[in-house]
């Protein structure tokens, strides 16, 4: 098991990579959609950034407050739609996400080994606990990084002439 200073270091390395690739890329490539219904880079970031406001940060403050509360789900692709993050400037959603994840880095920090035993019940998967919350916070970030670089590489294919025949490599 991470401890909870171990984790807020993680979500850390996360915001400094997500940083490094989307300060690199121009915007072609950040607002660029590998296919139909799938998510450009912004999107995908707004996305993190929504499951870390709605089923990460909010739910473990809100375990926190109160004991054994209800958790709510939510439309994921709706509220993505709502955010409508393709159309804004890529810096824009890098200052949400700083201010967001500054948030819950401390707020992971402040965490204690008896708050990691609390827990809420989720109506899609049960009883969930802050713990549990914790190490699929890094999961879920880890597989959104990899669909942003994903989209990355999938936009340098076609470019590559030649060079393709040594993907299978």
């Amino acid at each position: 098991m991470l401890s909870p200073r171990e984790i807020a270091g993680i979500l850390a390395a996360t915001q400094a990579t997500v940083h490094a690739e989307l300060e690199a890329l121009p915007d072609a490539v950040v607002n660029w959609h590998p296919g139909p219904e799938e998510w450009c880079v912004k999107e995908a970031l707004g996305h993190i950034m929504e499951a870390e406001r709605r089923g990460f940060n909010g739910r473990i403050r809100e375990i926190l407050a109160e004991d054994e509360p209800d958790l709510e789900g939510w439309n994921q692709v709706e509220v993505q739609r709502e955010r409508n993050d393709c159309a804004r400037d890529v810096r824009e959603l890098l200052d949400e996400f700083d201010r967001l994840r500054a948030d819950s880095v401390e707020l992971v920090s402040g965490l204690a080994m008896p708050d990691l035993v609390r827990g809420g019940n989720h109506p899609q998967v049960g009883y969930v606990t802050v713990n549990d919350l914790l190490h699929e916070w890094i999961s879920h970030d880890r597989n959104h990084v990899r669909q942003m670089l994903a989209n990355v590489q999938s936009y340098a294919f076609p470019l590559m002439g030649n060079c393709q025949g040594f993907a299978g490599e």
